[in-house]
């Protein structure tokens, strides 16, 4: 009777303890493909947006018109239906630089925002953004193709300020093209961050340290660039 009531309270034990566990890498992973074509599930902001073909693949064709006045960083389209922690995101885009372009260098800029939160009333956002600088890619200037992608944590973190204060350490090279299709992963678990680019088996860039918790995912792009997005997965 005695071994009966000990293996019962043992087998309760190891009950309670593997409730209390933390779920670990086999737990189940749900992968959702979020449709980029219902522009009514969308928040643009500072962007023109449009349902496209381009290049033989149907996507959502996303267009700076920011202001002047307007902040860099709020060339947006917040994915309003999308709530993000910890995960992998995938997805397929492209940008170059729009043919009325100013500046004396645009690059193309296009990216994924994630864990974004936006103060619609103060046009304010925080978010961690992985993007590319496509004319990069190819450069003939080795400085420019180390700068082909980049980190940045909006508002407080521009890339001004990393490339300044930490040289080197949240950019890197990778083989893009102007208005090519490229395809990019980003894993994300707590502070940690991976960028994989073209299906590259390692990644591109590593960051150790994000500084939002939890947030939409958004399309972003930046200073007078064109850019096409499809194809979008979350996996978490």
């Amino acid at each position: 009777m005695k071994s009966r009531i000990a293996a019962i309270v043992v087998l309760a034990s190891l009950a309670v303890g593997a409730r209390g566990q933390t779920p670990g890498p086999n737990a189940a992973v749900k992968t959702t493909t979020v449709p980029l074509d219902r522009l009514n599930e969308q928040q643009a902001r500072n962007v023109k947006t449009e349902w496209v073909t381009y290049k033989g693949r149907k996507g959502l064709r996303v267009i700076d018109t920011a202001p002047p006045d307007v902040a860099d960083g709020i060339q947006l389209v917040i994915l309003n239906k999308t709530e993000f922690r910890d995960g992998t995101i995938e997805i397929e885009l492209t940008g170059e630089p729009s043919p009325t372009a100013k500046s004396t260098a645009p690059r193309g800029f296009v990216g994924v925002a994630f864990r974004v939160n936006l103060d619609a009333a103060k046009d304010v956002a925080k978010y961690e953004c992985f993007y590319l600088r496509p004319t990069n890619g190819r450069a003939d200037d080795q400085v420019r193709r180390n700068h082909s992608t980049q980190y940045i944590s909006h508002p407080d973190f521009p890339w001004f300020r990393l490339r300044k204060e930490f040289p080197e350490k949240y950019e890197s090279y990778a083989d893009v093209v102007p208005g090519e299709w490229t395809k990019l992963k980003i894993e994300v678990h707590g502070d940690k961050a991976r960028l994989y680019v073209q299906g590259a088996p390692q990644p591109a860039l590593v960051v150790n340290d994000l500084k939002q918790a939890q947030g939409k995912i958004a399309l972003w792009v930046g200073t007078e660039t064109i850019a096409h997005f499809a194809n979008l997965r979350v996996s978490q």
